[in-house]
């Protein structure tokens, strides 16, 4: 009866064994070079074991120097400006206002005593929470599980976003290049943001802060306010005139800004400086970047309950509208904000995790950093609406004070009756409750002649609804705020401080995400690509810098990341479950955690994360199919914002950012399905990832018995003179390249063996 091809397998491995034995027995005893070296046979019963296990060469990747400098480096990447300016402005847009505010002394002091718990009770009470309950599912649903899987296949290959979707299947490795050009067009407006942070910061050193008041302009005659300071305000003045000196449309350049073309060198400079070693430059500064937010935070939330008003702005958090839960605008916008408050598919998260040890337990990071990134997000929102529950507590009282005067000129002239107002009313010292008592009653008995009187509604709950995101809350209503702060400058020091820490962190991510991939694949100094990579993207980057610099951020905010980004994080989970198998990276993460993952995510990778991935996706494209291309562009005669369309050009440039971000992956597909590029050139290396190390094997070449040990030419090992070869290349046999389940064949036969099954192999 034949034997089974399984048996034959057996016998030959045992042959070869033997061979090499005889070889080794026989060779010059002075070769040291060939004594170190091993053989790479892969034993049936070992097929699992790494490729760096029985070796004695030792991987020269560079490491972390602790876990804690890991987790705090995973940290600052996940958790950046969107945790304070995002995720705030999506609590309050889809929380509550129907609920009467009491200002009591008594029980303000009562909740401020209980703010820390508010989070909390708001959870485990019916109804509340209506934001946070869609966003915590998604957060269990897609954004663990890819961040997990992210890790995981960081940690597993070793090696940066091209070379991971190389391993997987060249065809792939599109995926990678894709994520470097996204993270390039992210860095280049990103750093931008710094540069204002930093400038506001060099302008915090004085008091009162050169935003407290609107400017005064003096003429031959007399002195008046800036008339486009007093149709705004002086915060806002601030920021449009004297911070960015904005044109009034897309099109109207300006020419340079000096005082930011400063800032983003300065951003710049920072940033390659701290990175340029890589991990063991940037790995020491996490400990100051990542951590020193969160002081603050705590700082501005125990100033910031100690402020009247600031009460108010944490119940106005925590009220939700439960009809909103089943608008799907919601989810989506939850589910946006989950996707890219983790970093998903931006490389930057593949890139730190390489530098891992095989054996760490990267499930226990994924959730640790996840819910580090949720309760950031939560402690920020806290900060943000206790300082605009304070603030909008200020702007109510002015406009107490205004309409009280209004009514007291109305009654001397006669135009109300003083019998509508209540005796216990006192003008001189009104609050807000009495006065909207008054205008209650005027507006009930006046109600034909009402609205030519004048007067405004004073509500809190008014002033709270003003939903405010990104710049506007940083560089407007926040700034605002703290000019009412006792030592203002202190705390605006370190707000601008906190978002410019908060910003590197992300940065130095995203730029990883660039610098670790095409160092691993293409062998460059990481010195000096980081350099030109940092210069190169200044000079990009001064398109930013122009008076009409903010409009081309709002541009590349919009276009050049969302949709390449929910693309790329698509093909890595069709990847990873369907090209790699979802069984075999099973039992990867099995063999390398040292006990199975839960089943929970074997189900999430394989149905429900792309299923909700893709209609993220799709959401996302009607929406942005439905909006209006276009941004908001600041007038100056009107001191407003104003609707603007993107011209042709501009249509063309949003366009072009996705299609470029997205084009390496069709590219890369096409060039190694149809072999355009050659890799079996005498003077070409085929590059294998297996298991977290390159292997270089020359093709083509005869005679050669040592391409297998270490991967090492025959200029690089000695090897004997053997008067017969043992290997013969197969022949016909394909460029060396991936098969379905990531396993590499080393595609050398005995010269007499019979042809084998592939799977055999």
């Amino acid at each position: 009866m034949p034997k089974n091809s399984k048996v034959v397998k057996r016998e030959l491995d045992d042959e070869v064994i033997e061979s090499v034995k005889d070889l080794l027995s026989n060779e010059d005893s002075s070769d040291d070079a060939f004594k170190k070296s091993e053989l790479m046979v892969d034993d049936q019963e070992e097929k699992d074991v790494d490729v760096e296990e029985g070796s004695d060469v030792e991987d020269e990747r560079p490491a972390w120097n602790s876990k804690l400098q890991y987790i705090l480096a995973q940290v600052g990447f996940s958790v950046g400006l969107g945790n304070v300016w995002r995720f705030p402005y999506l609590c309050q847009k889809n929380g509550g206002v129907n609920c009467s505010l009491q200002s009591s002394r008594e029980k303000q002091v009562i909740i401020r005593a209980k703010a820390f718990l508010v989070f909390k009770l708001t959870i485990m009470q019916d109804g509340e929470g209506a934001y946070l309950v869609p966003y915590l599912i998604l957060l269990l649903i897609i954004g663990i599980p890819l961040f997990f899987l992210e890790l995981a296949v960081g940690q597993r290959i070793r090696r940066g976003s091209i070379g991971v979707w190389n391993y997987i299947s060249p065809k792939l490795g599109g995926i990678g290049f894709a994520s470097c050009v996204v993270c390039f067009f992210v860095a280049l407006y990103y750093n931008v943001i710094i540069g204002w942070s930093l400038f506001y910061f060099s302008q915090s050193f004085q008091h009162p802060l050169p935003w407290d008041q609107c400017p005064l302009v003096k003429n031959t005659s007399h002195t008046f306010v800036e008339p486009e300071c007093e149709k705004s305000s002086a915060t806002t003045y601030y920021w449009y005139r004297e911070a960015l000196n904005i044109s009034s449309s897309l099109s109207e350049s300006g020419g340079l800004n000096w005082k930011m073309t400063i800032c983003l060198l300065a951003a710049w400079v920072m940033v390659c400086l701290a990175m340029i070693k890589g991990i063991q430059s940037s790995g020491k500064i996490m400990y100051f970047s990542s951590l020193f937010p969160y002081v603050v935070l705590l700082c501005f939330l125990i100033r910031g309950l100690l402020l009247n008003g600031s009460v108010d702005g944490i119940r106005h958090m925590f009220t939700p509208k439960l009809e909103i839960m089943l608008e799907p605008k919601v989810w989506r916008e939850a589910a946006t904000q989950v996707f890219f408050a983790l970093g998903l598919g931006f490389g930057g998260v593949i890139a730190f995790s390489s530098y891992n040890k095989r054996d760490n337990n990267c499930h226990f990071d994924a959730v640790l950093v996840s819910f580090i990134n949720f309760f950031t997000s939560v402690l920020a929102t806290l900060v943000v609406f206790a300082v605009l529950g304070f603030k909008a507590n200020i702007i109510n009282e002015k406009c107490v004070i205004q309409n009280s005067e209004k009514i007291l000129k109305l009654l001397k002239m006669g135009s109300l009756s003083q019998d509508m107002i209540p005796h216990h009313i006192n003008f001189s010292s009104i609050t807000a409750e009495d006065y909207n008592l008054v205008y209650d009653i005027i507006q009930k008995v006046k109600e034909e002649e009402f609205d030519s009187l004048g007067l405004k509604s004073c509500q809190i709950e008014d002033e709270l609804n003003k939903a405010v995101q990104g710049t506007g809350l940083a560089f407007i209503a926040f700034t605002e705020a703290m000019t009412h702060f006792p030592a203002s400058p202190f705390w605006s020091v370190m707000f601008f401080l906190m978002l410019v820490n908060l910003g590197l962190g992300s940065m130095f991510g995203t730029i990883e995400g660039i610098i670790t991939p095409i160092v691993d694949t293409f062998k460059v100094r990481k010195e000096i690509l980081t350099v030109i990579c940092c210069l190169v993207a200044f000079f990009i980057g001064l398109i930013f810098v122009q008076r009409s610099g903010n409009y081309f951020v709002t541009m590349f905010d919009d276009y050049s990341a969302t949709l390449p980004l929910l693309i790329v994080v698509i093909l890595e989970n069709i990847a990873v479950t369907r090209i790699y198998g979802i069984d075999k990276f099973m039992e990867d993460l099995k063999d390398m955690l040292g006990f199975s993952p839960s089943q929970y995510y074997y189900y999430m990778w394989k149905y429900v994360s792309p299923l909700v991935l893709l209609c993220l996706l799709t959401a996302s494209v009607v929406q942005m199919g439905l909006s209006p291309p276009g941004y908001n562009a600041w007038i100056e005669d009107t001191a407003m914002e104003e609707f603007h369309s993107y011209p042709l050009w501009g249509m063309i440039v949003c366009i072009s950012l996705m299609v470029l971000a997205i084009l390496p992956v069709p590219i890369v597909f096409m060039v190694r399905r149809c072999n355009l590029i050659d890799d079996s050139s005498g003077s070409l290396a085929s590059v294998s990832y297996k298991r977290g190390r390159i292997i270089k094997e020359p093709v083509n070449l005869e005679g050669d018995n040592t391409s297998l040990i270490h991967g090492k030419s025959p200029s690089e090992v000695p090897s004997p003179n053997f008067g017969k070869n043992i290997y013969r290349k197969q022949t016909g046999s394909p460029t060396l390249d991936t098969a379905p389940n990531g396993r590499y064949g080393i595609g050398y036969l005995m010269a007499d063996m019979p042809d084998m099954p592939e799977s055999d192999l």
